[in-house]
């Protein structure tokens, strides 16, 4: 088992030059084209008391994260299940990591910082848009670490290629999953019923369209 620092260093090779110089502490022009790109952010946060660590997804229309400036990020808090995990943590512990992922590049953007929950009219506003509804709340990131992944990950998962996405019908819905942990009499609605549950909460946020 390692135990320490030594022990794991001595298992790997030095940081190469390169992969240490191209960290910044700000956004250039590509980080912030990726972030134009992208429609899938995954959020990193820890909260109080030890608790765990959480990841969660964010989805959007590419664009759907906003650029205040080269260290500010604006992330609109869409709806959900109410858990609120990461909320809550970002309340307990500002620090907050995040991908990016842009479909078709197996380039990853990695951006550190901390995040405030900003629920100011002038926030809320820059995501007005016709028949869209607004964000309760928008998290505000300061960037203090910005990083291009290289594309072993993506390639070594073969993430983006057609070959490689699971067939329809092949693997069973998230009704299906739930009804095996939990048991028929928890989960009584029928696929049908939940994927029209989901057209109806994206309806409301003027987002219909997203669901096929």
């Amino acid at each position: 088992m390692i135990e320490s620092l030594d022990a794991l260093r001595a298992l790997y090779p030095a940081a190469s030059a390169r992969s240490l110089a191209k960290q910044t502490d700000r956004l250039d022009e590509t980080m912030r084209r990726f972030v134009a790109h992208a429609p899938l952010c995954v959020i990193a946060s820890v909260g109080a008391g030890g608790a765990l660590a959480d990841a969660s997804p964010r989805g959007g229309l590419p664009g759907f994260v906003q650029l205040a400036d080269a260290q500010t990020l604006l992330i609109p808090d869409a709806t959900g299940n109410n858990r609120l995990d990461t909320r809550e943590n970002l309340l307990a512990d500002p620090r907050i990591g995040l991908l990016f992922l842009v479909p078709g590049l197996d380039e990853v953007l990695r951006v550190n910082g901390t995040a405030r929950l900003r629920e100011e009219r002038g926030f809320i506003d820059r995501f007005a848009a016709e028949g869209v509804k607004p964000p309760r709340l928008v998290i505000e990131v300061a960037v203090r670490e910005a990083y291009l992944h290289c594309p072993k990950a993506l390639l070594r998962a073969r993430l983006w290629w057609p070959e490689a996405r699971v067939a329809p019908g092949s693997f069973p819905s998230m009704n299906a999953m739930l009804r095996a942990q939990l048991g028929s009499a928890v989960i009584t609605e029928t696929d049908a019923q939940a994927r029209e549950r989901y057209r109806a909460q994206l309806a409301d946020e003027g987002l219909a369209h997203h669901l096929r």
